[in-house]
C-alpha cells in the first residue's frame, strides 16, 4: 500500500458484519494509513436474514488495530436526530477530526406494494435520506481544512434500471444520487469532494445459491461483486489522487447487465 491516507481520519457508517462492505471499507482505509471510526446497529441486523453477530464489530476493531490504525466504534441508531452530533463528537474524541465521511448505512427490508405502510416509509427515509443528508451537513459544518475533504455515498444503481420488489428502497436510495450532485457543487469551494459509488450486486453473505446462480449470467466477468471491489474504488476516492473528481456516481459493477 502507498499509505495515501496517512494522517487522515475516516468515519464509516453501517458497519456490523465482517463480510459486509462497511467492514471492507474500514480495512481498505486503514491499510492506506487512515484512522477509522465506525458505527454499527445490531437491532437492524436482527431483522435481516443473516441475524445479528454481536462479536463482529469488536473483531473488526481489533483487525484495524492490528493493521496499525487508530480506531474506535459506537453502536448508534442513525434514525435518532441526536445521533449526528454524537457520532462526530465521539469520533473527534477517540481518533481525531474526520476528513472522510462514508455514508454506508442503509435500511432495506424488502417491502412489497401489498405490505408497505407509512411507518415503513418513514424508516427508509430516516436512514437512507435523512441520515445521509444530516451526517453530510454535520461533516461540512465541522470541516476546517482547505482541501482534501471527502464525502462518499453508497448507492445501488437505481438510475440504471427498475428494482421490482424494492420500491421504497430504490426510491430513497435513488435520492442519494441527486444529493451527491447538488452537494458537490455547494461544498467544492470549501475543499470537499462529494461522490457516490454504486457497487452493483455484491455478495456480502446475503446471496443464497439460487440468487447467485440467477445473477451469474449477468456478470460478463464470470463472478458477482465482492466487497473488496468497491473498497478499492473507495480508497482511491478518499485519496488526493481523486482531487479532480466530484459530483459523480461511479458504477463499479464489473459490467453487470440488467
Amino acid at each position: 500500500m502507498n499509505r495515501r491516507l496517512e494522517g487522515k481520519t475516516a468515519v464509516v457508517t453501517g458497519v456490523s458484519r465482517l463480510e459486509g462492505m462497511g467492514a471492507a471499507f474500514c480495512r481498505a482505509l486503514a491499510h492506506e494509513g487512515a484512522s477509522v471510526f465506525f458505527t454499527y446497529y445490531t437491532p437492524y441486523d436482527e431483522e435481516m436474514p443473516w441475524g445479528k453477530k454481536e462479536s463482529d464489530p469488536g473483531i473488526l476493531l481489533q483487525e484495524l488495530k492490528d493493521i496499525g490504525a487508530a480506531t474506535g466504534m459506537i453502536q448508534l441508531d442513525l434514525a435518532s436526530e441526536s445521533s449526528y452530533r454524537l457520532l462526530f463528537d465521539e469520533a473527534e474524541r477517540m481518533v481525531g477530526s474526520p476528513a472522510i465521511l462514508v455514508n454506508n448505512a442503509c435500511y432495506s427490508v424488502n417491502d412489497s406494494l401489498d405490505t408497505i405502510t407509512a411507518a415503513h416509509w418513514d424508516k427508509y427515509y430516516e436512514i437512507n435520506i435523512r441520515a445521509t443528508a444530516m451526517l453530510s451537513a454535520e461533516f461540512v459544518r465541522r470541516w476546517t481544512g482547505k482541501t482534501g475533504g471527502r464525502i462518499i455515498n453508497i448507492t445501488s444503481g437505481q438510475s440504471k434500471g427498475p428494482m421490482p420488489g424494492e420500491w421504497a428502497y430504490a426510491s430513497t436510495k435513488g435520492a442519494i444520487d441527486a444529493m451527491t450532485v447538488t452537494l458537490s457543487a455547494e461544498v467544492a469551494s470549501r475543499g470537499i469532494n462529494v461522490n457516490a459509488i454504486n457497487p452493483g450486486p455484491t455478495d456480502t453473505g446475503w446471496m443464497d445459491a439460487d440468487t447467485r446462480l440467477a445473477l451469474l449470467p449477468l456478470f460478463p466477468k464470470g463472478r458477482a461483486g465482492r466487497s473488496e471491489d468497491a473498497a478499492r474504488l473507495l480508497a482511491f476516492l478518499a485519496s488526493d489522487e481523486s482531487e479532480w473528481i466530484t459530483g459523480q456516481i461511479l458504477h463499479s459493477e464489473g459490467g453487470f447487465m440488467r
